[in-house]
C-alpha cells in the first residue's frame, strides 16, 4: 500500500533496530458536545439541549466495561467554554455541579478509584484551573492545530494561535505530560505548519513537557461549513510528518489517528505513535471513522513492533511529573502493560 500512494521508508545504509509504534488502551467520554467556538469543520459540537450532559452513572458504566476490556486510559474531553453558552448552566446544574469542570474533576476521581487514568482534553483553560484538574490526571492535552489565522476558526475565540500556545506553555510550567498537534488541510500552508512545529519544538526544549505530537488530518463531514473542502492529499500529510521528524526532539513521539488516514503508508514516514485506540467506545469527534481494532494495529505496522503505552510516557514516570494520589494505579497499570507488551512479543 505504501509504494501505492508513492510513499517509500526512509533509508539508511546501516541496518535499522526494529522501529517501535506505541499505541494506548482508552474508553473516550464526551462530557458534553456543547462549545463556546463555531469551527467551520467541526460536527462534534452542538447546541444547549436536554441530554447534551453524558450522566455520571454512563460515565462510570462505561470506565467500568472498559477496565473490563483492560484499557488503562480514560479520555475526557468536552467543547470549550460550554458554560458561555445561554442555558447550559441549567443543565450542568442537574448534575450537582456548578461548571462542567468541577464535574470533570469528580469524575477523574471515581475513573481513578475504577482503575483507569484520566487524560483531560478541556479546550483553553487558565493555568489555575489546569493546575487544579492536574491533580486527577495523569496527562493532558490542547491541539494547537496551527499558527496561522483561518477562517475556519473566525468564530471561535478559543482557536486564537496566542491563546492556545499560552496554555500549552501553562502545562509545562505546572509540569504536566501534555499531547499537542497540528489539523492539517483548515486553510493553512506547509510554512505555518513548520512554524507551529518550531513554536512546539520551543516550548518543549524550555519545559520539556511534550509528550507526542499529533498530525491530524481533516476530514470533512456534512452540515459543516467546509464539507465540500477537499482533504489533504496523503503525499502532503507524509511531508508533514516528515518535517515534524526533522524538527522535533527525538523523544518526542509523532501520532496519527489510524481511523483517520491510510496509517499503513504513513507508519513509513516517520510516525512512532497510534494514538489512544479503543475496543468500547467510537469517535465521537469523527464518528464516521470507525477505530481499527486492536488486533488490527499488528497488521497496519508492518515490520515495526507494537508495543502498548499509558498515557503518561515511561520517562514522565520516571521524573514523577504525576499527582501523589496515582502512584499506586501508574505502578499496576505499567507493570500490566509491560505484560501484556511481553505476551504479545513471545507470541
Amino acid at each position: 500500500m505504501a509504494h501505492s500512494l508513492g510513499i517509500t521508508p526512509i533509508e539508511d545504509e546501516n541496518e535499522m533496530p526494529t522501529r517501535i509504534i506505541t499505541y494506548s488502551r482508552n474508553v473516550f467520554l464526551p462530557l458534553t458536545t456543547v462549545c463556546h467556538n463555531r469551527c467551520g469543520y467541526c460536527s462534534f459540537r452542538t447546541p444547549v439541549h436536554e441530554g447534551c450532559v453524558l450522566p455520571p452513572g454512563q460515565v462510570e458504566e462505561t470506565v467500568r466495561r472498559g477496565a473490563l476490556l483492560g484499557c488503562t486510559e480514560a479520555l475526557f474531553t468536552f467543547g470549550e467554554r460550554p458554560g458561555l453558552e445561554p442555558g447550559f448552566h441549567d443543565i450542568i446544574a442537574r448534575t450537582g455541579f456548578s461548571d462542567i469542570l468541577d464535574y470533570c474533576y469528580d469524575l477523574c476521581k471515581k475513573t481513578i478509584s475504577i482503575g483507569l487514568l484520566p487524560h483531560t482534553n478541556a479546550g483553553i483553560l487558565t493555568l489555575e484551573e489546569m493546575e487544579r484538574l492536574s491533580e486527577v490526571n495523569a496527562s493532558m492535552g490542547l491541539m494547537l492545530e496551527t499558527t496561522a489565522y483561518v477562517d475556519a476558526h473566525r468564530n471561535s475565540p478559543g482557536k486564537d494561535p496566542a491563546v492556545r500556545i499560552e496554555m500549552i506553555e501553562n502545562a509545562g510550567k505546572l509540569r504536566i505530560p501534555f499531547t499537542t498537534g497540528l489539523l492539517l488541510g483548515i486553510g493553512e500552508e506547509m510554512a505555518d505548519r513548520e512554524e507551529a512545529l518550531m513554536v512546539i519544538r520551543d516550548l518543549h526544549r524550555r519545559y520539556g513537557h511534550i509528550q507526542e505530537v499529533i498530525i491530524q488530518n481533516f476530514c470533512p463531514k456534512e452540515g459543516t461549513s467546509m464539507a465540500g473542502c477537499s482533504p489533504v492529499d496523503p503525499e502532503e500529510i507524509c511531508l508533514t510528518i516528515r518535517m515534524a521528524r526533522d524538527i522535533l526532539p527525538g523523544e518526542v513521539a509523532i501520532q496519527i489517528p489510524p481511523n483517520l488516514a491510510d496509517a499503513a503508508s504513513l507508519i513509513l514516514c516517520g510516525v512512532d505513535d497510534l494514538g489512544g485506540v479503543s475496543p468500547l467506545t467510537i469517535d465521537y469527534v469523527n464518528p464516521d471513522h470507525p477505530w481499527p481494532q486492536i488486533q488490527e494495529l499488528e497488521h497496519l505496522i508492518g515490520d515495526a513492533r507494537l508495543e502498548e503505552r499509558l498515557c503518561i510516557y515511561p520517562r514522565y514516570i520516571e521524573k514523577g511529573w504525576f499527582p501523589e494520589r496515582l502512584t499506586p494505579l501508574i505502578r499496576q497499570l505499567h507493570q500490566m502493560v509491560l505484560q501484556r507488551s511481553d505476551r504479545s512479543a513471545e507470541g
